[in-house]
């Protein structure tokens, strides 16, 4: 029972979920990933993460035994998984989910909250909150896909393919899934070059309505039009050279 972090190219971390046979998220579970996430958010050297399973599911969600065995009015491990997921979401730089396999019920919502994703040509989605007599991804996933084909999924409890996945945006690129990991290792390398301090902006203010944009991004431009990197990226632009920032 364990997640492998590890650190495959500079400014790039790697998260592994590896729970044979589902990559489920009990409470041992949460806790470690709980843990590194933290680590890795703290790291200013990271600019981007790779979240992926092995084995052949992504992820189950939370781990149903537990579920099973606890108290009826024990909501702990629903309100834990709950802040994982939160924490996923809300990390500084951009995560990358490379989805190999089934993301089922919480699994699901463990790539809703990643901000790209990417699938293997078996991989496979299902919001199966309605088959365990609970609910989840009533959120994000009709956020990222619209309400009445989100609405198809978690009222059936029904999986998508990964094909149909890519045409209704829930994925941006569907590859062989040997080539999975690499490619999704390459995006987030390509994300590391960018400016690291832009990048984290740009995740933050993607999806806010007008009136929060508004009130908010007048003192991001600021800081980012009076940084060190703002004045390195023109300046490698003009010189025809790569960058190289310093997060400042």
């Amino acid at each position: 029972m364990t997640i492998h972090f590890s650190r495959p190219a500079p400014h790039i971390a790697l998260v592994e979920l590896d729970l044979p046979p589902t990559n489920a998220l009990g409470a041992a579970m949460r806790r470690q990933m709980a843990r590194g996430l933290s680590e890795i958010e703290a790291d200013l050297a990271v600019r981007a993460v790779v979240l992926t399973g092995r084995g052949r599911l992504f992820c189950a969600g939370n781990d149903l035994r537990e579920l099973a065995g606890r108290a009826a009015d024990d909501l702990s491990p629903i309100s834990d998984f709950n802040a994982l997921m939160d924490q996923v979401e809300t990390l500084r730089m951009p995560v990358i989910a490379a989805v190999n396999g089934p993301a089922l019920g919480g699994g699901l919502d463990l790539a809703l909250t990643c901000d790209i994703r990417l699938a293997a040509e078996g991989a496979s989605f299902t919001a199966s909150g309605v088959n365990v007599g609970l609910m989840a991804s009533t959120g994000r996933l009709p956020r990222l896909i619209g309400v009445g084909t989100a609405k198809a999924m978690l009222l059936t409890g029904l999986p998508v393919d990964a094909a149909t996945a890519l045409r209704m945006g829930l994925v941006t690129a569907v590859y062989a899934p040997e080539r999975l990991l690499d490619e999704a290792l390459a995006l987030a390398a390509h994300i590391a070059s960018r400016a690291p301090l832009a990048v984290e902006a740009a995740k933050r203010f993607a999806g806010l309505d007008a009136a929060e944009s508004a009130a908010r991004m007048p003192g991001a431009l600021d800081v980012l039009a009076g940084s060190a990197d703002h004045r390195e990226a023109v300046a490698s632009f003009l010189e025809k050279r790569a960058a190289v920032f310093t997060r400042s």
